[in-house]
């Protein structure tokens, strides 16, 4: 029986007992361990060791003093920093609870005990409450306002805000509006007309969905997403001419309204998931589309640190583009650490790398030819390959010992041949010759067009030469004469005189080749105008024997593939016509036999010096070479060539020092900081656990597996019904794409670094909806879009609704945007009728490529604006990373080398520049101006009203139609295409 002084002391003895229990039933790993590695390790462990402290195994954690004092737990300076009301630690996350405070002072109570060679890591709790993360349950729409379900929500939240939706736009607006949102074109003033006289808003929308236009329109949206572009990047900006397919496979799927979930699991897996299918491999231009470091695959190589790491940053722009497009999950923030502010962790990251250990990017069939015969193909290739390096290795070799020995040989040849001719054994054929004359003063003139503009540094004019009669050397060449060059082949304009001989009477050349250096400016074409005719017996003549276009460093004569035209000429067998002035064939030397003999003499003398220093048995082995090449080359050609696609791969021809895996895996390891000198544990393929019910590796206990089924796992766990990020990301996505801002302002980051949905009810609502589809249809969802009233909106403002909504986030009114860069270009081509509607297939190039044998130049202002290989679509241009096209980039388009999900919008002095100076605006006026010539009403006015029709698609208004008029009037009908192409009303939706 306890008396009165020990029952006041029971409750102290209690609270002992139940302590000693509690300490004595501590277990470090269970207990202790999870509260150290959850809240603590990730700032205090061995790599960062904040404040000198680092908590990974018990000797460092106890080296810093009064940190951890065994037996001391009040004295001890972790139990201070993580207690009271306003704990200092965690410095970034919730406190300790009491339990876990209690647990850390009974461990220390106890003795602080930890386990031998327990090494602890930093293991952060995941939190998945946060809203992306959460299922999608279908809101109620029939509870809300209105009959359309958008307009429920929208309307919803302006009431809670105090805003008041402004009235529906007028038909005109409207059609135009929709025109370009789901065409990318604007619509023809046939269209407006029909539109405003039947008003069938549904039909309209049915038959732009129906539209091939479609498909490249939204196709944009997503090529922007995907960092689309034919080039590598980098460095070595090398073209990707087998890039274009994936691009066609876009267009494809959404003029088709593919299933959603398909169209993703086709570019992450299509190879596995659907065999057999050319899309099933067009659809891995996806995985391929981003930049790729030639230097660090081609000539580095995995066999050194660099090409290792330029393979790993690779998997990285990879990983990242399938997690940020696909769940809006910036999943590339836990290379080097745990994500700072979503639930992913290391290892994480890295098991998504091991998805794609096996893979690379590069040319590969996709229709045409079987994987077996594709894979004996393969293996030829790389025979001829590495037997050509040899070849290349020995005659280098050779090159290099002879270019030593007999440089000064070389140097008097090279002048020799330079000076004299050609060394060509054809029959010579004499050149141009012009009608004959009875005066020396009539003017003739000849010319070359090569084409499309060029940059050239030297003109040659090589003089005729005839033996007939003893003509002699420089028959029929001008004795007064200019030479000039321009972009106009009529020289009515941009006119630039390279050589201007007309004041006075000039030497005959003789067998001299009269060389003309250009100026830096492109040109198309070459003039030569005689101005004082050659005396030939008792009339007079101009000839000419050959003109050469050249460039310094290049090798290629592009007068040879040109075209040539002149006043009048004599066609006469194969004396004398107009292509023999470009035909490259003449004798130079016939005239100079001294020349000749000298030019054999040290021809031959260099021969006995490369014949001496020949390595033994280098002929024999170089014409095995030959023998065996030939064989191989002959067996590749058996093949079918089978049509191809720059894509995901593993099986591929190796070249430089980029080899395929064949698809075994890449060892693929947890780095610590993300460092590759630092490996740690394999990893085997897996994802983020970013909402309940997921297993992070993908085959548990297994370390046995194929390439081809990780890559199929992560597609359908990207695709799965309660995966809440995906549904929600393309839902944002769309909206966005119809409405041109999304619900939620950063579309590539759902997680807590990102911005949260202005109407999350909507977005659950049209991701639940698109979800619940058995079809999965984008269409559906942008029909369901563009039939409510909140897309019908005018743009008008509103002061009271702009004191309180600025930016209009809430929707209550339309967005006012500028045509895109694609369609201010599409626009300009389909107003003039210039557009070319053809669909799919190469890419057309608006540049020329200078010196593509290294890293190449994409020289945009060589184009001629006029070629009408370049008059299609923008969506089927060549795109280039390095070097974007001038126009289109100050015109906002995006950049293809990251994953654009939301271009800038600006307004510049650039711009405006642009639209009216460009030499493509320029070109599209001079259309425009023929095509008012060809199809509108002579009257100015008629002419002014048909004009803002095809442009504004609307009448002039009163104001407006005077002044264009005047324009007209003083400037000419290309003028005012120009100020039409640069009114806001046209410049604008809406």
């Amino acid at each position: 029986m306890f008396t009165r002084l020990g029952l006041r002391f029971l409750p102290v003895i209690l609270l002992e007992l139940t302590s000693a229990i509690a300490v004595s039933s501590l277990d470090f790993g269970n207990d202790v361990a999870p509260i150290l590695e959850q809240n603590c390790l990730s700032c205090h462990n061995a790599d960062l060791n904040k404040g000198d402290l680092d908590l990974s195994t018990r000797s460092t954690a106890l080296s810093l003093e009064g940190i951890i004092l065994p037996g001391s737990p009040d004295a001890s300076q972790l139990i201070k920093v993580v207690s009271g009301p306003s704990p200092e630690m965690p410095s970034k996350a919730e406190p300790l609870t009491k339990e876990q405070i209690s647990t850390l002072k009974n461990w220390i109570a106890a003795g602080a005990t930890w386990p031998d060679g327990r090494v602890l890591k930093d293991n952060p709790k995941r939190d998945l409450d946060w809203w992306s993360l959460q299922p999608i349950s279908k809101p109620d729409s029939t509870t809300l306002l209105g009959s359309h379900p958008i307009d429920g929500f929208i309307e919803k939240k302006l009431a809670e805000k105090q805003l008041t939706p402004v009235p529906q736009a007028d038909p005109l607006t409207l059609v135009r509006r929709v025109y370009y949102d789901l065409t990318g074109l604007p619509p023809s003033p046939e269209d407006i007309d029909q539109f405003l006289t039947n008003k069938d808003w549904n039909a309209l929308i049915d038959r732009l969905l129906a539209s091939p236009a479609y498909g490249e329109k939204i196709a944009q949206h997503w090529l922007d997403l995907a960092r689309y572009a034919e080039t590598h990047g980098y460095d070595k900006d090398k073209p990707r001419n087998q890039a274009w397919p994936y691009r066609d496979y876009v267009i494809q799927s959404f003029n088709r309204d593919k299933p959603f979930t398909r169209f993703v699991r086709e570019q992450v897996a299509g190879d596995v998931i659907y065999p057999n299918t050319p899309e099933g491999i067009t659809a891995l231009g996806f995985l391929a589309a981003g930049p790729w470091d030639f230097i660090g695959h081609w000539e580095v190589g995995e066999q050194k640190l660099d090409g290792r790491i330029a393979k790993h940053l690779d998997r990285d722009e990879l990983v990242s583009a399938v997690f940020n497009i696909f769940q809006s999950t910036t999943v590339q923030c836990a290379q080097c650490h745990h994500h700072k502010f979503d639930p992913i962790r290391m290892e994480d990251y890295y098991r998504l790398h091991a998805v794609f250990a096996a893979i690379d990017r590069a040319d590969r069939v996709y229709e045409g030819l079987s994987p077996d015969q594709q894979r004996i193909r393969n293996d030829l290739v790389a025979k001829i390959t590495n037997l050509k390096k040899e070849q290349e290795s020995l005659t280098s070799q050779i090159n290099r010992l002879v270019a030593a020995k007999a440089s000064g040989l070389d140097r008097q040849i090279a002048e020799l041949r330079r000076k004299y001719g050609t060394g060509s054994k054809l029959r010579p054929q004499y050149g141009y010759h012009s009608s004959i004359e009875k005066r020396s003063d009539v003017q003739k003139w000849v010319q070359v067009d090569i084409g499309r503009a060029r940059m050239a540094t030297e003109i040659q004019l090589i003089p005729a030469f005839d033996n007939y009669n003893n003509i002699g050397a420089g028959f029929g060449f001008p004795v007064r004469y200019r030479v000039e060059v321009s972009m106009d082949g009529a020289f009515k304009k941009d006119v630039r005189v390279i050589k201007d001989a007309t004041d006075a009477d000039q030497p005959n050349p003789g067998n001299q080749s009269i060389r003309l250096g250009v100026d830096g400016h492109p040109f198309r074409f070459v003039r030569v105008t005689a101005t004082k005719l050659a005396h030939r017996k008792n009339d007079y003549i101009f000839a000419l024997g050959e003109i050469e276009i050249l460039n310094e460093g290049a090798s290629e004569n592009f007068a040879r593939k040109g075209t040539v035209s002149a006043k009048d000429s004599i066609e006469s067998g194969i004396r004398w016509g107009r292509s023999n002035l470009i035909d490259g064939i003449y004798f130079r030397e016939l005239n100079n036999p001294e020349a000749a003999s000298k030019l054999a003499t040290l021809e031959k003398e260099r021969k006995a010096i490369e014949k001496s220093l020949r390595p033994p048995g280098s002929d024999q082995r170089l014409a095995e070479i030959s023998a065996q090449l030939k064989k191989l080359e002959a067996e590749v050609k058996r093949f079918p060539k089978g049509k191809m696609v720059y894509a995901a791969a593993t099986h591929f021809p190796r070249g430089g020092r980029f080899t395929a895996t064949e698809g075994k895996p890449r060892p693929i390891h947890y780095l610590h900081r993300g460092d590759l000198r630092s490996p740690g544990d394999a990893m085997t393929p897996g994802v983020p656990p970013l909402w309940h019910g997921v297993d992070p590796i993908f085959f548990s206990g297994s370390s046995d597996w194929k390439e081809g089924k990780a890559r199929a796992e992560l597609a359908l766990h990207l695709t799965r019904d309660d995966n809440p990020l995906f549904w929600r990301s393309i839902a944002n996505r769309v909206w966005q794409w119809v409405f041109g801002t999304p619900l939620v302002g950063t579309p590539n980051d759902f997680g807590r670094g990102g911005m949260q949905p202005t109407h999350p009810e909507l977005l659950d609502f049209l991701a639940a909806s698109l979800r619940d589809d058995r079809d999965h249809s984008i269409k559906s969802l942008i029909r369901l879009m563009v039939t409510s009233r909140t897309y019908q909106r005018s743009s008008q403002y509103h002061a009271e609704n702009a004191a309180i909504d600025g930016n209009n986030a809430y929707r209550w009114r339309a967005n006012r945007r500028r045509l895109t860069a694609e369609e201010m270009r599409d626009s300009l081509l389909s107003i003039t009728g210039a557009l070319d509607r053809h669909m799919g297939g190469p890419s057309f190039k608006d540049f020329v490529i200078e010196k593509p044998q290294h890293s190449p130049h994409y020289e945009y202002h060589l184009h001629d604006p006029n070629d009408p290989k370049s008059h299609r679509r923008t969506v089927y241009r060549f795109v280039v990373r390095s070097q974007p096209n001038p126009m289109l980039t100050s015109l906002d388009c995006a950049d293809p080398s990251m994953s654009v999900p939301q271009r800038d919008e600006s307004t510049t002095a650039l711009q405006a520049l642009t639209q009216w100076n460009h030499r493509f605006v320029e070109t599209m006026s001079e259309r425009m101006a023929e095509h008012l010539r060809q199809n509108a009403p002579k009257s100015p006015s008629e002419r002014v009203f048909f004009a803002c029709k095809a442009t504004l698609g609307r009448e002039p208004k009163t104001t407006e139609q005077s002044i264009l008029i005047e324009h007209l009037n003083h400037h000419g009908a290309a003028s005012l295409a120009r100020v039409l192409f640069n009114m806001n009303a046209f410049v604008y939706v809406d």
